[in-house]
Parts: C-alpha cells; structure tokens; sequence
C-alpha cells in the first residue's frame, strides 16, 4: 500500500462510514438515506481501477470491508427499543448480508471493469457498476430478510418483510423487502449512470496531472 492509494482508502472509509449512520434514517416510504451514499463506493473503487489498477483497486476495497465490520460489531453491541421490545441497531442477518454483499459485489466490479478497461472510457465503470450495484442488492436484501433463510438468526423476527404489499405500492403483489430491494437497486442505476460524469472528471485530472509532474 503507498501513499497514492491513501485519498481512494479514505474515501472508501468515510463513505461506509457514513452510510452505516445514514441507513438509519427513512428518505420516504421505501428508502433510506443510505441509498443515496453508498453506492459512491463503486465510484471510488473504479476510479482507483483506473488510475491504478485492479491490485490497488481491490485494496480499497478490504479497506472499505474493514471499516463495514468495525461498524457491524458496533452496531450490534447499541440497543435500541421501541414497540415494547430492545433490539441491537444492527442483528447478525443485516451485519452478513452488508459484509458479504459488499465484499462480493465490490470485487465483481473490480472484475469486470479490468476485462473492459481497454474499451470506451464510460464502459467499464458503467457496466461494471450496474452488475456490482445488482449484485450487491440482490445479496444483502436475501441475506438480511427473506424468510427462506430464517435458519441463519431464528431469533430475529423479520416476518414483517414478508408482508405481501403491491410492489412499490403500485405493482404486482410481492413480500415488503422485495420492494424495499427494487427501490434500492432503482437508485443504484440512477446514480451509476450520474456518476459517469464525476468519474470522467476525476480521471482526467487526474491524468493532466501526471503529465505535467
């Protein structure tokens, strides 16, 4: 690890961080503020496959897998009560879920955006975070609430995910956190194709600064 990788480490950190401490907070009826923060973590680990490479890249992000457990281990350790009932801010279901879908997700888009780097400049990070933002969605929301994998934590009572609800509250009817899942993954999309334009910046100013060092 050298300095250079220091700024997309710290970047990383701060964007876990933060969203760890914004998922607590409801942005509507299907959201959190959350959903707006982390997907921010593609963007940075493409920039870093960019400028430095896969290698580099995927040291952001153990970083940023770091930092979630440290958060997970906190978050299960503060109690929270309401309903008549104390419960841990984070259970073990959303803790695995949020670690693997992280982990794995992040390190498909290092993945596919090194096989696609030689293309058009807005292909590997697009395509690579489109795949890595369903992946990481489609992850975490089984993993943390879908009753056929209730075994994990049978102490945890998520059966109100499973409320059959229309989808987003106008569609086909499906369990509440399929729903809450497709709201999440809808903004990842949103933000994948946004981020384009801070990604081209970034990198090519990065690069005209190398060049006149």
């Amino acid at each position: 690890m050298t300095r250079k990788h220091l700024p997309g480490i710290l970047a990383m950190a701060a964007i876990v961080l933060a969203s760890n401490i914004l998922v607590q907070f409801l942005f509507g009826q299907w959201l959190t503020w959350g959903a707006f923060t982390y997907p921010l973590a593609f963007l940075v680990t493409d920039v870093m496959n960019r400028l430095y490479g896969a290698q580099a890249a995927r040291k952001v992000v153990f970083a940023g897998f770091v930092v979630g457990v440290i958060c997970s281990l906190i978050g299960t350790q503060i109690m929270l009560q309401g309903d008549g009932y104390t419960y841990p801010a984070v259970t073990l279901r959303i803790a695995l879920g949020s670690g693997l879908a992280f982990l794995t997700a992040q390190l498909m888009d290092v993945a596919i955006f090194d096989r696609l780097r030689d293309g058009a400049w807005w292909r590997a990070p697009l395509a690579s975070t489109l795949v890595g933002s369903s992946l990481d969605t489609a992850i975490f929301f089984t993993v943390a609430f879908s009753g056929a994998l209730s075994f994990i934590e049978p102490s945890n009572d998520v059966s109100w995910a499973g409320e059959v609800l229309p989808l987003l509250g106008a569609g086909p009817l499906v369990p509440l956190w399929v729903s809450l899942g497709v709201a999440d993954w809808l903004v990842k999309l949103t933000l994948a194709i946004i981020a384009l334009i801070p990604f081209r910046l970034i990198v090519s100013k990065a690069v005209s600064a190398r060049s006149f060092a």
